[in-house]
């Protein structure tokens, strides 16, 4: 059995003389918690839509269930689940009637289409709510209702769009367990986006862009791990001054980002205190932490994850 279920490669598309995706490749394996991970811009949403056959690549190629999403879409259809990042609830019909609906356009009728809907509401903790208008439903309601929707015909793979924008912490927590349940307990494949570094680290892997480019793709830890120690951040009055006196007695050339400097070391405690004891009367703070995928990210563009490119 072929154990990938997405496969892209060289994947560029464009809109107008805007290039949103340059040249992006990865695989997706059976069972996987797949993320792709970037700032807003960065190419995440085109990726979603091409994936989701809402439109095709300007070039390169992409595959779900070894399907050409281009040339046999109507085939990856039947496979895939999708929940996209606007509401695609009807706000005027009930829960159960958007149910039915959705199930209709999968060619679900009668006792088969009742059972489905029934389980899915049940397993998603809506069935008190089953004929509740959708408008009158909290966001937190509204995505899990999004979420029985796209697993009513079963899909293999479940495709979001930023899942769980607009959910309160607690909706965000249950969401992220319903999700873990579907990959460990059901097999389902789950691709999403996301730009929440910590829903990223729960993912199994992860491939994170930048202006429609791979900066980097691989595991959670493995990616932390490049860092290579522990990460330190110096806030100080006249940070050049300080970057220059670091590198000449400590052989270490921090780098200046956004007025402070930045440190990647192994025994970052240790570093610390001979910077404080050398330099204290020049030194604001100092923190110290371990690498998380926005150091990654650092790492690998220069700038910042949320910095206006």
């Amino acid at each position: 059995m072929n154990n990938t279920v997405v496969q892209v490669r060289n994947l560029a598309h464009s809109y107008g003389t805007h290039k949103a995706l340059g040249g992006v490749s990865f695989d997706v394996g059976r069972g996987e918690m797949f993320g792709l991970l970037g700032p807003n811009g960065g190419g995440k949403t085109t990726l979603f839509r091409i994936l989701s056959t809402s439109f095709p690549p300007t070039s390169g190629g992409a595959a779900v269930f070894g399907a050409d999403v281009r040339t046999h879409a109507n085939q990856v259809r039947r496979r895939i689940g999708v929940v996209f990042q606007s509401p695609s609830l009807d706000k005027k019909l009930t829960v159960r009637e958007n149910l039915m609906h959705h199930g209709h356009l999968y060619g679900l009728r009668g006792s088969e289409l009742q059972t489905r809907m029934n389980q899915m509401m049940e397993r998603l903790a809506v069935t008190e709510r089953a004929d509740s208008i959708v408008e009158t439903l909290s966001g937190g309601f509204q995505r899990r209702v999004e979420l029985a929707k796209g697993l009513l015909h079963r899909p293999e793979l479940l495709i979001l769009d930023e899942p769980s924008a607009g959910l309160d912490p607690g909706a965000r927590i249950d969401l992220w367990l319903y999700l873990q349940r579907l990959r460990d307990k059901d097999g389902v494949t789950i691709l999403l986006t996301t730009h929440l570094i910590d829903e990223a680290d729960r993912c199994d892997r992860v491939l994170i862009l930048n202006q429609g480019l791979v900066v980097a793709s691989g595991t959670p830890d493995s990616l932390k791990d490049e860092i290579g120690g522990d990460v330190i951040v110096i806030s100080a009055h006249e940070p050049e001054k300080l970057r220059e006196m670091i590198a000449t007695k400590f052989g270490v050339r921090p780098t200046l980002l956004h007025g402070k400097l930045r440190v990647e070391k192994e025994a970052g405690h240790a570093f610390v205190s001979q910077v404080v004891e050398a330099f204290s009367s020049m030194i604001e703070s100092v923190t110290l932490s371990k690498p998380t995928l926005e150091d990654v990210f650092i790492a690998r563009t220069g700038h910042r994850f949320w910095e206006d490119q």
